[in-house]
């Protein structure tokens, strides 16, 4: 199946299912806003806990925050969102669409990573077990001149936006030859930029009412409250601060369903650190979070680092931990460095000192900041597109099954009776009563077996416990799983074990 097919059965999947659905779809929907229904709201749910556990949970040094998203106007002048939270943006004259023109140049860097990998699956296929990848890489002239091309590519592009050169980012696109998805034409306009927040108002009327903004990110609640949870916590530094919650961008160009949203969730942790232990911590958060990546079992060949060309101005060292997305390589998580700028920011306009005093070192300053932000509707995509595959089957049939992490699977377990007479469904419900205490548990009596199998599996549920006429002699049951349609024939009590074992957060998270 092709990535493009792919994420087409990816789309169809989430809303025949249950995961997400468009928002108000009776009114012809709002473009790029998506609601979670009843399997997906429970996905990102286990998803969001699954960060938590690992960023909180497991860190002495690590608390949580829940800021408002609504703050006073002058936290986004202090953090440069008023003047500087833009992205480059260009019309096509034909088609009358907008574009981001650094995604358009992206887009096409992205196309000879395509060809790159194209170019290793044949060398790979026609050498065999004696292919070196990385060697291949390096050494073949096709694929270093592709790689190279890029590299270029995207330096050019982070310094032009990093000067705010507009006019050469328009050249690059012309250069390039890039041309419209829609009209297939070249006829662009000049690159402008456009502001991304959302503007609202406080107050009863018009006159007295302030402007406010919907917040973009939610870095700034924590920074505001630095010295609350500090005090409060009596926190010493090293520590970290974390937060999850909704942040509204006005994109222009939201695209690629749950990927680009103009309403999203940020999971964001702050790591406030003595200035000077900035590079030791940047590697430290890169190889940890990385690892969490790893803990999901998405294969460790879809992720992969990629360092900015273009700082913000708040950064002295930023990359993205990118993932295999069926529309290539994308930014699933950011890793900044952000210096002093924040609080020293705040401190300014505010008049309101946002120091710490280090015992050790006998003074007070403005700590540093390491920034870990993921988004996790980005998580929920990648898992979920990369968890749905089709095969076929020994018989000749064919199944989709959605391979989900079982530690964050919506519904960890179906139990279904075999027929539903003779009392069997009376000892499955029975069996529901036990399990739900400690997991998530569906019933399910509809259809013949292996078709309730078949939907379970669509689901991504992990386990499925049938309870059949043995199940009334010996009080055993069918544990049946997912991934390898195994069978297995169990007391009860074995096969909550087995569950538990296999959805348990400790061995998921055991290696970080």
């Amino acid at each position: 199946m092709s990535n493009q097919e792919l994420f087409k059965k990816v789309l169809s999947h989430a809303k025949e299912y249950g995961f997400v659905f468009p928002s108000s779809e009776i009114y012809d929907g709002l473009s790029a806003v998506y609601d979670y229904g009843q399997q997906g709201v429970a996905l990102k749910k286990n998803l969001r806990d699954y960060w938590w556990k690992a960023m909180v949970q497991l860190n002495n040094n690590i608390v949580g925050l829940d800021a408002a998203i609504l703050m006073h106007p002058t936290t986004w002048k202090a953090s440069g969102h008023v003047d500087a939270f833009n992205d480059p943006l260009i019309d096509n004259k034909d088609s009358k669409k907008r574009y981001r023109a650094d995604v358009l140049v992206e887009d096409y860097v992205g196309k000879l990573d395509t060809k790159i990998e194209n170019e290793v699956k044949k060398a790979a296929k026609r050498f065999g077990d004696a292919f070196d990848k990385e060697q291949f890489i390096s050494t073949n002239p096709r694929v270093v001149g592709y790689k190279e091309k890029g590299d270029a590519i995207l330096k050019r592009l982070g310094k032009s936006l990093e000067r705010e050169d507009l006019a050469d980012v328009k050249a690059l696109i012309e250069e390039l030859e890039i041309v419209c998805p829609v009209s297939g034409s070249k006829n662009w306009t000049e690159v402008k930029q456009f502001n991304l927040m959302f503007g609202t108002k406080l107050g009863a009327s018009a006159e007295s009412a302030t402007e406010l903004y919907l917040r973009p990110e939610t870095a700034q609640g924590i920074f505001v409250n630095f010295l609350n949870v500090q005090k409060t916590g009596r926190m010493k530094l090293p520590f970290g601060i974390a937060q999850t919650g909704k942040a509204f961008r006005n994109e222009i160009v939201a695209r690629q369903f749950i990927f680009r949203m103009r309403e999203f969730e940020q999971m964001e942790m702050q790591f406030f650190i003595p200035p000077g232990t900035q590079k030791e911590w940047y590697a430290h958060w890169k190889e940890t979070r990385l690892k969490w990546h790893h803990s999901l079992g998405l294969g460790t060949d879809n992720y992969r680092f990629h360092d900015h060309e273009k700082l913000a101005h708040y950064a002295d060292a930023a990359c993205d931990i990118e993932f295999r997305f069926p529309f290539g390589f994308k930014e699933l998580e950011g890793i900044h460095s952000r210096t002093d700028f924040d609080l020293s920011s705040h401190e300014e306009y505010s008049g309101k000192k946002l120091q710490y005093f280090d015992p050790e070192r006998q003074e007070n300053y403005v700590p540093y900041v390491l920034e870990t932000s993921i988004g996790l509707d980005r998580l929920f995509l990648a898992v979920f597109s990369n968890s749905l595959q089709e095969e076929t089957l020994e018989d000749g049939s064919s199944r989709m099954v959605l391979r989900l992490p079982a530690v964050v699977a919506p519904t960890k377990v179906a139990v279904l009776p075999l027929v539903k007479k003779d009392g069997l469904p009376e000892i499955a419900k029975s069996i529901v009563e036990d399990l739900k205490w400690d997991m998530t548990v569906a019933y399910d009596e509809k259809d013949a077996v292996g078709r309730r199998y078949r939907r379970q599996d669509a689901l991504g549920t992990p386990f499925c416990i049938t309870v059949d006429h043995q199940t009334l002699e010996d009080q055993t049951v069918t544990l049946r799983h997912r991934d390898n349609m195994a069978q297995e024939r169990l007391k009860l009590a074995q096969a909550k074990a087995q569950i538990n074992e296999t959805i348990s957060f400790q061995n998921w998270l055991r290696a970080l």
